[in-house]
């Protein structure tokens, strides 16, 4: 039986050739390592008018290995990792409490590009994760402030009070500690950087780390 979800999802093209062009990517002129890549790609990320391009899908697993994921922000990437942050109570942070790694998964569809990364995670000092807060804007203190994140809410009556409380205490107070704020580096083992081709001959550059250093292979689209 066919449903109006069916119909309309067989109606959507991505990349159709004769409306698609996308740029090219030469993974033999890539760096010997990932970080610079990334940084060029999401540059020109932004450049292109990319919606949003710091956000991007965190892969975690609980205790019995069930997979969860959603949307965050990336805070920074460097020789440190790939960093975000969130409360350590949260569900996110119970999961890398029990299993400290992740997956990130970025995709900028302006470019037809994707770079996916994976690896262990760990907390940053707790200093480094309120100063990562205090970087950020008074409706983010005021967020984690508002704090009890992936709890049982009983309404948005409920949520409207604690946020507005919040928000005070942010602007009255921008400095205010949260000490469940945590600031989580991923190092990455392995990146993909996935090229979009509008006749699906799309390229995958693949960096895994082996010994210290970065191996380079092409993969199967």
């Amino acid at each position: 039986m066919t449903t109006d979800l069916d119909e309309l999802l067989r109606s959507l093209r991505v990349w159709a050739p004769d409306v698609t062009e996308l740029p090219p990517f030469d993974p033999a002129a890539a760096p010997a390592d990932p970080l610079p890549l990334f940084t060029t790609w999401f540059t020109e990320a932004v450049a292109a008018g990319q919606t949003e391009p710091h956000t991007m899908s965190l892969a975690t697993a609980d205790e019995g290995g069930l997979p969860d994921v959603r949307t965050v922000m990336l805070h920074g990437a460097d020789t440190d990792g790939w960093s975000f942050a969130s409360h350590a109570t949260s569900r996110k942070g119970r999961h890398l409490a029990a299993r400290p790694y992740a997956a990130l998964g970025f995709y900028w569809p302006v470019l037809g590009r994707q770079v996916r990364v994976r690896g262990p995670v760990t907390a940053a000092p707790a200093e480094a994760g309120q100063a990562d807060l205090h970087a950020r804007s008074t409706g983010a203190l005021a967020a984690a402030l508002t704090g009890r994140q992936s709890e049982v809410l009983d309404s948005l009556d409920e949520l409207a009070r604690a946020s507005e409380a919040a928000w005070e205490h942010a602007q009255r107070e921008p400095d205010s500690p949260v000490p469940s704020w945590t600031l989580y580096h991923l190092q990455p083992e392995e990146v993909e950087f996935f090229q979009g081709d509008e006749r699906r001959r799309h390229v995958r550059l693949n960096y895994r780390r082996k010994g210290g250093r970065w191996a380079k292979e092409l993969l199967w689209p």
